[in-house]
């Protein structure tokens, strides 16, 4: 079992940026592939961005790429989501999930979540 627990999440103005952190508990984090998701109200989850067991195989959604870096630190057993020039359609829950496959953007390849931290984009 992997325990997942996010934070960082607020209000931000669009334009400015954010930093998500995701701590895990349980079994070798190391292990799993990370991925970061969002739900907007009254949308489907979707895929932000993914990496690898290291730090050196990453992916990212279209919408987020250039503006949205994911990053791990393996000895804190966190997976981090730096987050720039924000706008308002950016604003949804954001999820952490852990995969022991590889960093797929596909939720259903994800055994693990977290509940969620809200991130709000006013314009």
């Amino acid at each position: 079992q992997v325990q997942l627990v996010e934070s960082g999440g607020g209000l931000v103005q669009a334009g400015g940026s954010q930093r998500l952190s995701c701590a895990a508990s349980g079994r070798s984090f190391s292990n799993y592939a990370m991925g970061w998701f969002r739900q907007a109200p009254g949308k489907e989850r979707e895929f932000v961005a993914a990496i690898g067991w290291s730090d050196t195989n990453t992916n990212y959604a279209d919408s987020v790429k250039g503006r949205f870096t994911i990053s791990r630190d393996n000895a804190k057993n966190t997976v981090y989501l730096h987050m720039n020039s924000l706008k308002p359609e950016d604003t949804a829950v954001y999820y952490c999930a852990a995969s022991n496959s590889n960093y797929h953007s596909s939720p259903p390849y994800y055994n693990y979540w977290g509940p969620g931290t809200q991130v709000t984009v006013s314009s």
